[in-house]
Order: structure tokens, then sequence, then C-alpha cells
């Protein structure tokens, strides 16, 4: 077992959206939306927690917060004994409950977070850690965020960055492939005030689908990686973000946000729901830029996002 008598870190974690309209459970892109977490281990035993931002006020106050859960499991993973002294602070922008990854942002900084004072000589060089294999990877990492999230599409981009295809080699053993997006994709999230659980989401959807469903589905996933590394034209993006095989299933759940996404499509913008929603993602193009405004109208937050290329890392206080 590691011994830990103290340290401190900082680390910075990315929004995400998942799924992308037909690449259900698989498919997931990190956004330049960010939330910071410090942890550190100190002397005097307790657990002290600080939220500023989203969660403010409203979120467990102890050992039940998905980072300190997400911390605690790291550690027992990368055999570390538990520290009895942390402080957390938790400085939080991505919206909670909207379908952008504040779940796996938080799951993801307890991870890097232990990860870096568990070895801190390799906390701030991925490609030495990549190097080095084993606990260090993100590979490793993936396979803790995921039993923790229970799958591991948002986790994927959040740890690595860029456009991520993430499946299961069998059951506790998560893989992901990172792409890169080409330069000219622009996501836009378009995040409304109302939440929504992924749970409540995820149990609208039926056992079973059509096989033409799943058949067309495949097709446009296919087509949506080769529109969103190489060819991001809006015809592309129309075609390869048609989805048959969940949004439909979930609109009763957010009827606001199927209808917007309606809307946006019918004007000719590449337009999905967020991961689980209520969030409409759309991908901006030059074409389609000024269309996006006129169709949300005044009840929804619109916020133009770069693709984040990085992913979960480790910030020293001139980077932050």
């Amino acid at each position: 077992m590691i011994n830990i008598h103290g340290g401190k870190v900082a680390v910075r974690v990315p929004a995400t959206s998942a799924n992308l309209g037909p690449g259900f459970d698989a498919l997931g892109l990190a956004l330049g939306l960010y939330d910071e977490v410090e942890v550190e281990i100190g002397t005097a035993p307790g657990l002290t927690i600080e939220v500023t931002g989203e969660g403010e006020g409203e979120l467990d106050a102890g050992e039940g917060h998905l980072v300190v859960r997400s911390l605690r499991a790291a550690f027992d993973a990368f055999s570390v004994r538990q520290p009895d002294s942390l402080r957390l602070v938790c400085r939080n922008r991505i919206p909670h409950g909207r379908g952008l990854g504040s779940s796996s942002a938080a799951i993801c900084a307890g991870i890097v977070a232990a990860r870096a004072l568990a070895h801190p000589e390799h906390a701030g060089d991925r490609s030495a850690r990549e190097r080095a294999g084993g606990v260090l990877s993100d590979a490793f990492a993936l396979g803790i965020a995921t039993e923790i999230e229970g799958h591991p599409d948002n986790v994927a981009p959040c740890l690595a960055g860029g456009l991520t295809i993430a499946w299961m080699e069998q059951p506790g053993d998560p893989r992901m492939v990172k792409l890169a997006p080409h330069g000219d994709i622009r996501p836009v999230a378009i995040v409304p005030q109302n939440r929504l659980s992924t749970e409540a989401a995820r149990g609208l959807l039926p056992k079973d689908v059509p096989h033409a469903d799943a058949s067309a589905n495949a097709g446009r996933a296919a087509l949506l990686i080769a529109a969103l590394t190489t060819r991001p034209e809006r015809e592309l993006l129309l075609a390869a973000t048609e989805d048959r095989l969940h949004q439909d299933y979930r609109a009763p759940a957010m009827p606001q946000t199927a209808e917007l996404v309606k809307r946006l499509r019918g004007a000719g913008v590449p337009a999905i729901v967020s991961g689980a929603g209520p969030t409409v993602l759309a991908f901006s193009t030059p074409d389609t830029q000024d269309l996006i405004a006129p169709e949300v109208g005044t009840d929804w937050h619109i916020q133009p996002l770069d693709v984040e290329t990085h992913g979960a890392c480790v910030v020293s206080p001139e980077t932050r």
C-alpha cells in the first residue's frame, strides 16, 4: 500500500456530449466548458468540501459527494491507503442534470486527482503515463470511471478529449478510441433551465427496437465519424445526426427539447439531444450559424463551445 502523508493537486475536467444522435452509448465529444477541482491531503482528520457555481448549496457535503466517492474508489484501485484528512474545493461550471456530462466530470476529476497524488512524478505528463502503462494509463482510469458511471461513452471523452468511440470488450472491460475532430467543427450547446435525470430518460427506452432502425443508426453513426473528422459539411452533418434509437422515445420527458431539435433540423441545422438531455447540441457551420438563434427563442441559453482536445488534466495555478 502507498501511504500519502500530504499533498495538493488541482485538476480541470471538461463537459461532454454523449450519443451525438445515432451513436447511442458509443460516441462522445469533449467540450470547452470546465469544472476545476482541488484536492488536498492534510494532517487534521476530517473531510471538508467547498462548492461554488453549479450545485452550490445542493450537493452532498460528505462522503456521498461524487468526487469524494471517485477519489476513494481510485485510491483503492491505485493501492493507496485512504487518507484521514481530505479537503475538496470544487469550482463548477458544467450545468447539472442537463446532458453535458457533469457526473462524468466529477468522476474523472476524482480519479485524475487520485492518480496525481499517488504518482506525482507523472502527474502532468500524459505521454509519459501512457508509455509507463498500467495504473498510470487512461485505459486504467477508464475502467474505474466506467465502473462508477455504468457506461463509458461520457467518461471516455472527459478523460481523453476530442471525439471518442467507446465500447465494452466484455463486461468490466471498457475500451476507447480517440479521434481528432475536424478543425471546422463548431458545437453550440443550447441549455434549458430545467433538469432531467439520466435514469429517468433511460427508463423510457424500449427493450427491443426494429431491425430497420438499428440498421439505419449503424449507417448514420459511421457517416457521423466521417463528417466530424474529415467532411464537416452541413448536408453530411444533417444526415449523419439522424437518430432512431433513443431521442423519439425520450421525447415525452422533454417535449421542449424534442420540439427545438425538430425546428432546428427543419431549418437545416444539424441538431441532436446532448446525452440524455434536455440540452440540445447543434453543429454550427458557416451557412447555419445565423439560423440557430431565431429558432431557439429566449427560454434557452445559447453557448458556443470549442472542442476540447486534451481531456482531463492536472493544472498549475498559472494555467487556471
